[in-house]
Formats: C-alpha cells, sequence, structure tokens
C-alpha cells in the first residue's frame, strides 16, 4: 500500500463529469468528481450499470465527456489532438476481455504495442521478453493465445499494457473471467509492480471485493456518480 501521510501529485483529476448517450435519453455519469494522487491504486466498485467502464473509457481518451473536464497528468483530454499518442505513452489499457491477436505469439503480442516507438525491432523483442518474465511468463514467450491459459492471456495483456512504460494503468475487470486462481495471480502482478514502480498509478474497475482489498482506495459509484471513497483497509 502507498503512503498517504502527505499530499501527493495528482495523477488524475475529474470535475462534474457528465456522459450521456441516446440523445440524453441515458445518463451513464451524473456529476463525478475525483482526485486520483500519483502513484496510487484506486479500485472503482459499484453495480452493473452505474458507470464505472464509462469512466475508465474517458480516462483512456475512448470518449470524452458531455460536460465537465478530465485532466490526466497534466493532459485536458477535451482538448487532446492525438488520442492515440496518448493512449500509447501516457496510459497503459488492460480490459477484461485481453484483445489479444490470435495468430501472434505472447512476444509478438506485446512488441505491437510498440510500433511507432523510438524502439528499435530487436528493442522491442528484448523489453517484450522482459515484461513477460516480470509476469511470470517465462517459457511461454513464443505461444499464441489458444496455447494459454486464461490467466496467462491475461497476463500477456498486462505486459502489453506496460511495454511503452506507462504513468498510470486503466483495467477494467482484469479478473472477470477468470477463476480464482488466476485471478489472484493476476492481483499479484498489479502488487509486484507498485513494489518495483511506486510511482504508477492504478485504476481498476472490479467487481471482486478481494481484488479491492488490495488497492490503496475503494471508490464507490452508484448511479452513475461517486458515492463513498475510502482505504481499502477500512472495509477489509
Amino acid at each position: 500500500m502507498s503512503d498517504h501521510s502527505s499530499p501527493r501529485t495528482a495523477a488524475i483529476t475529474a470535475r462534474d463529469v457528465h456522459k450521456h448517450f441516446d440523445a440524453g435519453i441515458v445518463r451513464a455519469l451524473r456529476g463525478v468528481d475525483l482526485d486520483i494522487a500519483v502513484g496510487e491504486w484506486v479500485a472503482v466498485t459499484g453495480p452493473s450499470g452505474c458507470g464505472k467502464s464509462t469512466l475508465l473509457h474517458l480516462l483512456a481518451a475512448l470518449d470524452s465527456p458531455t460536460s465537465g473536464t478530465v485532466h490526466v497528468l497534466g493532459h485536458d483530454l477535451d482538448r487532446l489532438h492525438d488520442a492515440a499518442s496518448y493512449r500509447r505513452s501516457v496510459v497503459g489499457l488492460v480490459f477484461q476481455l485481453h484483445n489479444l491477436v490470435p495468430h501472434l505469439t505472447a512476444a509478438q503480442n506485446v512488441e505491437i504495442a510498440m510500433f511507432g516507438t523510438h524502439r528499435g525491432r530487436g528493442e522491442r523483442h528484448r523489453r517484450a521478453l522482459e515484461l513477460l518474465a516480470d509476469v511470470d511468463l517465462v517459457g511461454r514467450e513464443r505461444r499464441q493465445p489458444t496455447r494459454l491459459s486464461g490467466g496467462e492471456r491475461q497476463r500477456v495483456a498486462i505486459a502489453r499494457a506496460l511495454a511503452n512504460d506507462p504513468a498510470v494503468v486503466l483495467a477494467d475487470e482484469p479478473t472477470g473471467n477468470l477463476d480464482s486462481v488466476s485471478a489472484q495471480r493476476v492481483t499479484e502482478v498489479f502488487e509486484r509492480l507498485r513494489v518495483v514502480r511506486p510511482e504508477l498509478t492504478v485504476v481498476m474497475v472490479t467487481h471482486d471485493p478481494r481484488v479491492a482489498a488490495h488497492a490503496d482506495r475503494i471508490v464507490e459509484m452508484r448511479d452513475g456518480v461517486v458515492v463513498s471513497g475510502e482505504p481499502a483497509t477500512a472495509r477489509t
């Protein structure tokens, strides 16, 4: 867990964020205010349909708010000139469905995240092998996704999300499709990341209270708003 004894630099700031769909009929977010510090691990919880994934998509610049402001490490997401570059260099994305390319190996799936960067072919490959080792996949580098377990595929997805040294990792139900043992291993990967990269900010949407308990803080959402945000230890 991170030390909250002194104020820290803000990684994410959301102010009065609304998100409407279907010409305003569906109001997914209804005035979200949220502050997340650099190096903080926040678990976002709440019932299905409460706006958790919508909020994460806004933080990833996969969508824009109907109104309100979202800043991530100084980036005003409503004024991004190159959202793809932002997702490649500032944030790393991990989704419930790993979205690996089926005909590529684990290493190649990690390498593709580095295309378009300054890294050459050899460096991309070395970096991919290092990241796969970090998520306990030594010996699985040449396997295609069909030859990996669900938990292993998700760990490849985490390695891919880390390929370009993002400052923020956004994870949407990364353990949602996994059995309890695989979910625990994925959670342990995030725990280790926090040790080796204490400045890494993690925002994780999860329904699993066991996963949320590992976070620094649990932010609970209901009906499109944040209703509480307390240290995870207060719930365990």
